[in-house]
């Protein structure tokens, strides 16, 4: 498996910067986060490939953001969060097929968003029309050779896996965000890992706490430090066969979250070389 980290492409400019940082720090594949529509150009791309050459990071995935409200709690996600709420629905798909196209100039082959709060009932008037929106996006995005890939998080695995079998592409898969599963207290990601795990195909690898209210997510934290079972993780993961990559998350900033970076690609290596033999 291999480490990479999380890379915010909110302009063109400063990116250089940015990759010569994760470059210093010994990483050579990244996500790249994108929430600015306005960003992805055909310009944009060619000094970004460009840029990722010179520097010699190898992009994993293409987080592909969408405009509008966003609130990560309880009572305003659901209304505000990905391709779940109505009101917002036409204009995402776009951005999403729009976010495909610029990965797909890129040479990246997965896209990765959060959908949004799928509903848990099958028989909820929500869900067969969302599950309308995402074969839109899937389909045009098998036309560029690409997978579209759901971030864990709002959702339980099986409302995930229901919205795989109604879609029905054979391009969607999972970016498995090993914290958020708890931070929104949807699951564990280990035992998730019996209803998805064949679909995981890259990791947000994360940390943290389960909720303590009704209202608000749990909180992050650094790797190893919070309720993640990574060892366990990391042998379920061997045992469906997945070598690939693995991509650091740290949601806080400054020093202390370089700090925390470093320290989790060593912990988790020690992990992987400890388990992930045959």
């Amino acid at each position: 498996m291999q480490i990479g980290v999380c890379v915010h492409l909110d302009a063109i400019e400063g990116m250089g910067e940015k990759l010569a940082a994760i470059r210093q720090n010994g990483f050579t594949t990244c996500q790249l986060l994108a929430w600015n529509p306005e960003v992805w150009t055909e310009e944009n791309a060619a000094v970004l490939k460009s840029l990722l050459q010179e520097y010699g990071v190898t992009p994993s995935a293409f987080w592909c953001g969408w405009i509008g409200p966003k609130v990560w709690n309880f009572t305003e996600g659901p209304k505000t969060l990905g391709l779940v709420p109505e009101e917002y629905r036409a204009e995402r798909v776009k951005n999403l097929c729009d976010g495909a196209d610029f990965a797909h100039i890129l040479g990246i082959t997965d896209v990765i968003t959060h959908m949004g709060f799928i509903p848990e009932d099958p028989n909820d008037p929500v869900f067969v029309p969302f599950c309308d929106a995402v074969r839109t996006v899937a389909e045009h995005m098998q036309k560029n050779g690409q997978w579209l890939l759901f971030e864990t998080g709002q959702e339980t695995p099986v409302a995930m896996l229901r919205c795989f079998e109604t879609v029905g592409t054979d391009n969607l898969g999972v970016n498995l965000d090993t914290a958020n599963l708890i931070l929104y207290g949807k699951a564990n990601p280990v035992d998730a890992l019996d209803v998805i795990g064949k679909y995981v195909r890259n990791l947000h690898a994360k940390d943290g706490f389960y909720p303590t209210n009704g209202m608000n997510l749990g909180h992050e934290a650094r790797l190893g430090d919070g309720k993640v079972d990574f060892e366990g993780l990391f042998a379920g993961l061997h045992k469906l066969g997945y070598n690939g990559h693995v991509t650091i998350e740290r949601e806080i900033s400054g020093e202390q979250q370089n700090l925390d970076i470093l320290y989790a690609r060593e912990y988790m290596q020690e992990i992987i070389d400890r388990v992930c033999v045959d």
